[in-house]
């Protein structure tokens, strides 16, 4: 159950929400000893790019989002997400695609889905399994990429440990070589940690709060599991690794 509160209110304005979050990370940072909180002034480049996020479920731009975010806020760029799937259970599919849209309204991403309900059974075994449907899929997001072709591709790395994640990557990877795009690939990692990771982006509390603000938008899926209350510990997690594997 969530704490009173931490609950999630539709009805409450988005400046409210934020630094409703705000303070309760706040608290958090006093946990960890008040590190330094970054305020980067923001400001625009000359030519700002634009950034593809891979998200093999809705939500995951928020646990991922943090990079876009910074590119977004700090350099300009355009940053769209690409809903590969709206989740497994098509009665939820109406409703996560809302939810989605909430959380990139609020972070200050365009969306984007491939098809009506996303794609269907992006697995790491279903080129073997169904290859004319992989193959189906595999243009649909060549022809994305060609469309958008984006300095910029966020999506899971090759081990991250779930079946969508995996065909997630497998997807991305063989239509970024269809495309022969000429843009970087950034491995994002939420069930599996990366063996050899390169980079670590920070966020300060002001980021951190939009994107825990984000997540709470999917309400169906922290009405059952509220783990947008332990993004701020994953985020930390991924700084204790980050201090000696980066």
């Amino acid at each position: 159950m969530l704490l009173p509160a931490l609950q999630y209110d539709a009805a409450m304005p988005l400046d409210t929400d934020l630094a409703h979050w705000h303070e309760h990370l706040s608290r958090f940072a006093a946990l960890l000893g008040n590190p330094p909180d970054r305020q980067t002034p923001h400001g625009v480049e000359a030519a700002p790019g634009h950034c593809l996020i891979f998200a093999p479920h809705p939500d995951d731009e928020c646990i991922v989002g943090a990079l876009p975010l910074r590119l977004r806020q700090e350099a300009g760029w355009r940053v769209t997400n690409v809903a590969v799937t709206l989740g497994s259970n098509p009665a939820r599919r109406a409703a996560r695609w809302a939810e989605l849209q909430d959380a990139c309204a609020v972070l200050g991403f365009d969306c984007v889905r491939v098809g009506a309900e996303g794609l269907s059974d992006v697995r790491d075994d279903t080129a073997e399994r169904l290859p004319q449907l992989w193959q189906a899929h595999v243009e649909r997001i060549t022809a994305l990429l060609a469309a958008h072709r984006p300095a910029l591709v966020l999506a899971p790395h090759a081990l991250d440990d779930n079946p969508s994640h995996q065909g997630t990557y497998r997807l991305v990877a063989e239509a970024l070589a269809a495309a022969r795009l000429d843009t970087v690939v950034a491995h994002t990692e939420f069930w599996a940690t990366q063996a050899a990771p390169n980079a670590l982006v920070q966020t300060g509390l002001a980021d951190t709060a939009r994107l825990v603000t984000a997540l709470a938008q999917h309400a169906g899926e922290i009405e059952r599991n509220p783990y947008h209350l332990r993004l701020p510990a994953f985020l930390a997690d991924a700084v204790r690794r980050g201090g000696e594997l980066v």
